[in-house]
């Protein structure tokens, strides 16, 4: 399976996305914030400023890791961001990846397995804890954010679909 083409992302006020780096199947980012009570997202050294990697997952390194989508995307965000402003990066960008792909099932964010603070840093985003995995040079727990169509189940159990 290829990876689809990585879309440009557009980040909701107030903060801006300056692209690094982008290919097919990844992205590079800079996020940045004013800090609170700043109109100007160029405030320099008074903002917040985060680096951030996406990739789909497909040719990414979760590749084998379970049954990924072709429209999966993994959010990598630079090591030592501090839990709060990882929970606002992740929503910001769940929120950013949905808008420009809407056919994207899966948001994967892969926290260190000895972090409980990163999962729930991504849990209280939205994200849901699914399971552990080991991945060359790591051990991560994966957690998912997923839309509601691809959640939304019918609660009828006693039919059963194409009888």
């Amino acid at each position: 399976m290829d990876a689809e083409v990585m879309p440009a992302l557009s980040v909701p006020d107030p903060w801006t996305a300056e692209t690094l780096s982008r290919t097919r199947g990844s992205g590079e980012l800079r996020l940045r914030r004013p800090a609170s009570g700043t109109a100007d997202p160029a405030s320099g050294g008074d903002g917040v400023l985060v680096e951030v990697r996406m990739e789909r997952c497909v040719a990414g390194r979760l590749r084998e890791a379970y049954p990924v989508g072709a429209h999966d995307v993994e959010i990598r965000v630079a090591d030592g961001t501090p839990p709060a402003l990882l929970t606002e990066v992740l929503a910001v960008l769940v929120g950013a990846i949905r808008a420009a792909d809407p056919r994207c099932r899966r948001a994967v964010f892969a926290a260190p397995v000895d972090r409980p603070d990163v999962v729930a840093a991504a849990e209280a985003a939205g994200f849901r804890y699914v399971l552990d995995v080991d991945v060359p040079g790591a051990e991560l727990s994966l957690l998912v954010a997923e839309p509601e169509w691809v959640t939304c189940v019918g609660m009828d159990l006693d039919r059963v679909p194409g009888a």
